[in-house]
Order: C-alpha cells, then sequence, then structure tokens
C-alpha cells in the first residue's frame, strides 16, 4: 500500500462514529486529481464548459503544476496550487454557491474532505478535513454498504455493467449556532474515481455478466471475481449534502408516535420534545399535550414540567370550565392554533395565563388536535424568548398536529380500555345512556390512586340518580306454568307407554314373575301421572326408567325381533341430546321462543326510536314472555337536559307499543305449534324516584324504603286479581294499566281516548280495583282491548293486512 501519510489507506467506514473502530475497505485507495485534469484537458470547445478561455487557461497552468497529476501524499500540495485547484474545482462547486451549497471534495471512499464550501466547511467539517457528526445507520451494513458501492464502480468501469445500487445516507449534525441537530442527505459522486487493477481484468462468462446484470450477486461472489488486493481506487469522490432535517424529524417523529408509550413514557416524550425543538430550530421549545374527555381535560404533559411518568397514572385532570376565558378554550372555540409572541402582553390573561409566565413562558403556540372532526385535545408549544414562535411557524405546525391528534387518541382509547375493563369488572354491560357516569366514577377512581389513595379507599363511587321517571311494561304467556307442566305430563306418559310396551312384549316372548312385577310397576306410575304432576315426579320417573327398564334393553332384545322392534320404537322417541321423550315439551318451548323473539325484537325495534324522543334507561328481560324497565330523569342525562313533554310523549309510546306487541303476537298464535295467547300490562308511576347501581349485583334498584314499595308491585303484578274475584286483571288480547293515583289514571284515559280515535283500541274501557298485592293496597286499573284486526295498527306494527 504506498504511502505513508495515511492519505493512501484503508478508506474509513462512511458508519464510522467517534470512538468507533471504522471498518476497512479492502481496496487500495490513492487521492489524485489526474481524473479531473483529464476532464479539463479533453474538454471540447464545442460543449458548453469548453466555450470561452477557461478551458485553455487551465490546460496552461497545469503545465506548470505536473505534481497535481500525480498520486498526492500530502494535501499541502493542493494548498500550494490553490488558485489553479479552485479554478478546476468551479467546474463542481461553482463560487456564486459557496456560501449557499454544501459540497466537498473527499479521499476516495472516505469521509474526509480535502476541499468544500465555505458554507460547508463552517458546518459539516473539522478542522482535519473529517465530518462533524454521525452517519444514521448500522455500522456493519453501511460498511457492507460501502464495498457494495466500491464493487459497483469497478464492475461499471471494467465491465460496463451497472448493479443499480441506491444506498441513501442520511448524515446527522449539531448546528453550531443552535446547537440542534440537523439531518442531511449525502449525495456522493464517483466520476473521479478512476479504477485500475493488477494485470488484465478476469474474464466474465455469460452466466457470470446475467446473473451481474440482473442484480442477484453475493459479495463473496465478487470478492471472487476481483480479488479486492488487485484493485486500486485513484481520485477523488464529490460530496453534495442536502439540508433534509424537516423530512426527517417529521418521518422520525411518525415512526416514535406509532408506539403507544410515546406520550405516555416521560423518557419518549423528552424525545419528542427535542425533535420538534429541532424541527422549530428553538432550542428552548416546551412541548405540552392535553386530551378532552367529555367535560374533563386529561393534561397528559405539561409544557413547563415534564414530572409524569404515565398519563393513566398522574396525568392531570380539570373541569373544561376551569379553562373559560383562557388562551386554550380560545383555541378549541375558534377551531384553529392561537399564537402570541409574548404572553406577558396579553392583555386579557387568565390564571392559566399568568401560571405560565410565573414559569418563564414568554412566546405561546396552542392548537386543538383532531378526530374524525371533533376536538381531542389540544398541542401546546412554549418558549423563554418573546418572538420565538409566530406564525411563519405555521406551516411546519399543520404537518404535526395530525401525528400527534392520533397519538393522543390512541392513548384515550387506552385509557377508555381501561375504563371499559374497569365497568365490565364492576358492573358488566352498561347502557350507552348512564355510561358517562360510570365512565366520570371510573376516572374519579384512577385519580384517587393516582394520588396514593389505597385500593380500598379508591374502591369506585356510589352511582345513584335521582328523581327519575319510571315505566314498566309486561308482556306475558297466559297459564304458561300450567302449559309447560301439560307438556311434561304428556311426555311422561308417552316414554312410560312406550316402555310399558316394550315389557309387555317381553313377557309375551318369555314367561318371567320378575318382568311382571317390573311391568306393574311401570303401570302404577302411568296412572299416578294421569291423576297428577309434583314437581320432583319428572326426576324420579326419569331415572326409574333408566335404571330400571333401560338398563334391560340388552338383555331383553335377545328374546326376539318383536321385542327388539318396541325397544327400538322407545329408543327412536328420546330426544338424542337429552335422553328421554321431549316432543310436546319441544313444541311447546319453541311456541314460547318464537313469541318471546318476536315481542323482543319489535321491542328493540321501537326502542330505538323511543331514544330518539329523549334519551332514557332501558333495559329488557326474557322469560316465558317480555319485562322491560324504562327510567327518564334529567340525573340520567350528563347536560342534565329534560322537558315534562318527553316524558309524556315516551308514556304515550309505551302504550302505542304495547299495543304493538299485542297485534304481533296474536298474529303469531295461529302460526305456533302450541297456540299460546299474551297478556299485556303497564305499570304507571308519576312519582320519581331514585335508582342506586348495586355493585354486588351489578343492576340498578331503587333507592329508599318508599321506593321499596314500586319493586314490590312491579314483582307481583302478573298475578293481581279484581277485588272481590279470582279473575287477573291481565286477558288475552287486552292492555291492563295499573295505577295508584287518580292523576294518573286520568293521563292515562287522555292517551287511550287518543289511540281509540287512531283505531288502535276498541271503545270499551274497564275501570277496575284490584286486591291486595302482597300488603300493598289501593291499586287500580284501566283495561282495554286492543283492536287486533285494525287495519290502521297492523300497518303500525308493520304487518300488512292483506298478505298477514
Amino acid at each position: 500500500m504506498a504511502g505513508t501519510s495515511g492519505l493512501v489507506s484503508p478508506s474509513v467506514d462512511v458508519g464510522a462514529r467517534p470512538g468507533a473502530h471504522p471498518i476497512a475497505l479492502p481496496f487500495r485507495t490513492e487521492l489524485s486529481l489526474a481524473p479531473l485534469i483529464r476532464f479539463w484537458t479533453q474538454l471540447s470547445a464545442y460543449s458548453e464548459l469548453g466555450r470561452g478561455p477557461l478551458p485553455g487557461i487551465v490546460r496552461e497552468r497545469i503545465k506548470q503544476a505536473p505534481e497535481l497529476s500525480a498520486v498526492i501524499d500530502d494535501v499541502s500540495v493542493i494548498a500550494k496550487h490553490q488558485q489553479l485547484v479552485d479554478l478546476m474545482m468551479s467546474a463542481m462547486f461553482p463560487p456564486a454557491f459557496w456560501q449557499q451549497e454544501y459540497g466537498a471534495a473527499l479521499f476516495p471512499f472516505q469521509l474526509r474532505a480535502f476541499y468544500a464550501t465555505s458554507l460547508f466547511r463552517r458546518t459539516l467539517m473539522n478542522d482535519d478535513g473529517t465530518l462533524q457528526g454521525r452517519v444514521n445507520g448500522d455500522e456493519q451494513r453501511l460498511g457492507a454498504a460501502k464495498l457494495l458501492l466500491a464493487y459497483e464502480l469497478i464492475l461499471e468501469r471494467t465491465y460496463g455493467i451497472d448493479l443499480g445500487v441506491e444506498i441513501p445516507v442520511v448524515f446527522t449534525s449539531k448546528d453550531p449556532a443552535t446547537t440542534l441537530e440537523r439531518h442531511f442527505r449525502l449525495d456522493f459522486d464517483w466520476r473521479f474515481v478512476d479504477v485500475k487493477l493488477d494485470g488484465p481484468p478476469p474474464k466474465l462468462t455469460d452466466a457470470m455478466r446475467r446473473q451481474l446484470q440482473s442484480g442477484n450477486v453475493e459479495l463473496d461472489q465478487l470478492r471472487e471475481l476481483v480479488p479486492p488486493e488487485t484493485a486500486t481506487l485513484r481520485g477523488f469522490m464529490t460530496l453534495k449534502a442536502v439540508d433534509v432535517t424537516d423530512e426527517e424529524v417529521l418521518s422520525s417523529l411518525k415512526r416514535d408516535l406509532i408506539d403507544k408509550e410515546s406520550i405516555v413514557s416521560s423518557a419518549r416524550f423528552e424525545s419528542l420534545q427535542a425533535k420538534l425543538r429541532t424541527l422549530f430550530r428553538r432550542p428552548g421549545l416546551h412541548l405540552g399535550l392535553a386530551a378532552v374527555e367529555g367535560d374533563r381535560v386529561l393534561v397528559l404533559n405539561d409544557a413547563m414540567s415534564h414530572d409524569h411518568a404515565c398519563i393513566f397514572a398522574d396525568s392531570a385532570h380539570h373541569k373544561t370550565s376551569e379553562f373559560a376565558g383562557s388562551l386554550y378554550e380560545r383555541a378549541v372555540i375558534q377551531n384553529r392554533p392561537v399564537i402570541l409572541d409574548d404572553l406577558a402582553a396579553w392583555p386579557d390573561r387568565t390564571p392559566w395565563e399568568e401560571e405560565l409566565i410565573a414559569a418563564g413562558a414568554r412566546a405561546f403556540v396552542c392548537a386543538p388536535l383532531h378526530y374524525q372532526d371533533k376536538v381531542i385535545g389540544t398541542l401546546e408549544l412554549i418558549s423563554p424568548r418573546p418572538g420565538d414562535l409566530n406564525a411563519t411557524h405555521l406551516p411546519k405546525l399543520e404537518e404535526v398536529l395530525p401525528l400527534f391528534s392520533m397519538a393522543v387518541q390512541r392513548s384515550v382509547e387506552e385509557l377508555n380500555a381501561r375504563v371499559q375493563a374497569m365497568i365490565k369488572e364492576k358492573c358488566t354491560a352498561i347502557h350507552p345512556v348512564v355510561e358517562w357516569r360510570f365512565r366520570k366514577a371510573v376516572l374519579n377512581t384512577i385519580e384517587r390512586k393516582s394520588e396514593g389513595v389505597s385500593d380500598a379507599a379508591a374502591e369506585m363511587e356510589p352511582i345513584v340518580f335521582e328523581n327519575v321517571y319510571p315505566l314498566y311494561g309486561l308482556a306475558d304467556i297466559r297459564g304458561s306454568s300450567a302449559q309447560r307442566g301439560v307438556a311434561i305430563q304428556a311426555d311422561l306418559l308417552t316414554q312410560l307407554r312406550l316402555a310399558a310396551d316394550v315389557l309387555r312384549a317381553a313377557c309375551e316372548a318369555r314367561s318371567l314373575p320378575a318382568l311382571d312385577e317390573l311391568r306393574y310397576r311401570v303401570d302404577k306410575r302411568i296412572a299416578q301421572v294421569q291423576r297428577s304432576l309434583n314437581s320432583d315426579d319428572e326426576t324420579g320417573i326419569v331415572g326409574f326408567l333408566r335404571a330400571n327398564v333401560e338398563s334391560l334393553f340388552d338383555h331383553l332384545g335377545t328374546f326376539g325381533t318383536h321385542v327388539r322392534a318396541r325397544i327400538e320404537l322407545y329408543r327412536g322417541a328420546l330426544d338424542t341430546r337429552l335422553g328421554v321423550v321431549y316432543r310436546r315439551r319441544q313444541l311447546f318451548e319453541e311456541s314460547v321462543t318464537r313469541i318471546a323473539e318476536a315481542i323482543s325484537g319489535y321491542l328493540d325495534h321501537e326502542e330505538l326510536a323511543a331514544q330518539a324522543i329523549f334519551p332514557h334507561y332501558f333495559e329488557k328481560q326474557k322469560t316465558d314472555g317480555v319485562d322491560y324497565q324504562i327510567y327518564v330523569g334529567p340525573s340520567l342525562l350528563e347536560d342534565g337536559r329534560f322537558d315534562p313533554i318527553c316524558l309524556k310523549n315516551l308514556r304515550l309510546w309505551q302504550l302505542m307499543l304495547t299495543s304493538g306487541i299485542a297485534v304481533r303476537a296474536h298474529q303469531l298464535r295461529e302460526r305456533l305449534p302450541v297456540p299460546l295467547e299474551t297478556t299485556h300490562l303497564i305499570l304507571v308511576q308519576h312519582t320519581p324516584r331514585s335508582i342506586r347501581f348495586r355493585f354486588d349485583e351489578k343492576r340498578f334498584d331503587v333507592d329508599g324504603a318508599y321506593d321499596i314499595r314500586y319493586e314490590i308491585v312491579k314483582k307481583g303484578i302478573d298475578k293481581a286479581v279484581v277485588e272481590g274475584t279470582s279473575d287477573r286483571v291481565t286477558q288475552p288480547g287486552k292492555i291492563a294499566i295499573i295505577y295508584s293515583q287518580s292523576p294518573e289514571g286520568r293521563e292515562y284515559r287522555g292517551y287511550i281516548e287518543y289511540l281509540q280515535s287512531l283505531g288502535y283500541l276498541t271503545s270499551e274501557v274497564e275501570e277496575l280495583d284490584l286486591g291486595e298485592l302482597q300488603g300493598v293496597q289501593g291499586l287500580r286499573a284501566l283495561r282495554v282491548a286492543v283492536a287486533l284486526e285494525n287495519p290502521s295498527i297492523l300497518q303500525r306494527v308493520g304487518l300488512d293486512p292483506d298478505q298477514r
């Protein structure tokens, strides 16, 4: 390897960092201006650069400096002929751009300059020619890339093969004026590097040429083709550095903000702030973020203090009302960034601005963050220097706002997930109308835990809604318990008789006293079930048959084909899943299910429309029928709005709904396997109640001793009878409206009259007094029949009068 000054030496890795060991390039590299001199001496007078006297001047002066044409071991040779070198370098670095462009001439495949523009020398170059800063990328990868680039140059110059290698190189350096990082894309030009091989170039087979041209080649193959020790790279590289700070910072911010910890972790938040300082060229810039959740503001990271480690545990919670009149509120209301050169000059300061000034803030920016056209938070930039932030920074601000919007939205979603998980753990499913109250309770719990309160003391606060109006309704199957008992009785009798048939056939085939005795016991149970059926008879009879009759089937089957046929009839009648005769019960349960699903589906559909009348709490239960509970009142809504007309609308809607349910059930009856009848009632309660969520039972219940009376009535109202009789107040095809106060009855009489005018209800209205119900006296009822075949109500419930 020629030379002793280090100018002709293995090239250092372009990815070398301070203190790192450079990866040696295996080729010999030599600094030489000969390729540049050749460029000037071969210029044609007909080329654009060749016109005029300049080429001739260069050629004449070169003759007087022959040492520039040789390998240069000492850069003092260049300094000795500086004017001539400046003249030749003007082909790549025109003097007019010396103060505007970052350009340099480098030793071959080294980040070491021997010639540079003033801007490059001042910003990116050390006194010894090395570059100030670091190349971004893995050292080993960059070393391999440099080797591949060298081979590309060798192949192109030797065989005319272009590998098409493109490896972007980004260099990071500190701005000497601000100490902030700046990023540059390094564009290298190898045209002034000659390739010298020891001896003739190795022959290239057609297969190898095709492989090289395809770009599918390994470094080991290239080393075998051209051994590194046989090649010398002589000349110099040119470098143009392009400032890509904004692009790099934005790309880095995008990568960082994908990480869910980016604005949660204090350390990662500091990294985001550092990158924004670089983007805005403001070393004293501070970043703040806040999320807006309903009437709460979660300060995720304060621009003047980054003590928080996690937004969930340590974020500061404020009411949105606390920001009234502040610049933060102005940014949200105006839905655009608010920019102030100097907070101290702002005349309408609130305590928020005064607090910022006291902390050293002067220049101020607050911009709303959006997600799906909704403000979800704010981004705040603060600088201690007046005038540091102004309208000229808006374009860059607009580029970063969507990135931070996504990050804040994701953090809010994670907070919501935590809230939902706690709600699910403590409360199961919650109706959307009251979810806001549970969210607030969970956020309060999280906040108390962040303040060091013990887990026991930080349990969720009581959730009580005061002064709500209940609306209750029930659609029940008339006599479902009795009909279910009849179905069970029929199935048991079928199974017992099939068992008796098996035993009878067995006795005829072979006379055995034990079989006669067993047959007697089966006949006895048949007679017993025919007389009556007790609650435990089903289990006892099935157990008896399995233990005493079915266990003999394998043996009895050997008695002959007639016995086997009876056994197969018995087995064929059994339900494959339950192992018992289930035919009548299946038909009954199918009928019950179809009625419940039809009523429930219609109720759900109508409930969606009712929510549009006024938001309210709604829950339902399906048993043999469907019962539902509605609560409505100002305390259920976050904004507390309520109007009595909405309550009247819901009461009228409920009566119309009940009419529709009655019609639906009636029209379905004739298509059921077991034609069942339904009854319908509404329980009226004008006095508002308080309801409390029972965390142990995970449901709402009335709060207070007086309100318990309502629950007592509700649980037994379907069994209420007309006073002095045993007749149920509920009757098929009719609606029973149960109430206790005269004003309640008068209000519902008005609704009935209106629905009679529409043809929903018949003209006759019964006024009934009810018997005592579990200690509750004084209940009354209005009972009115539904016009089940009236075309207007059939159309109302979605049934075609002509095609039903």
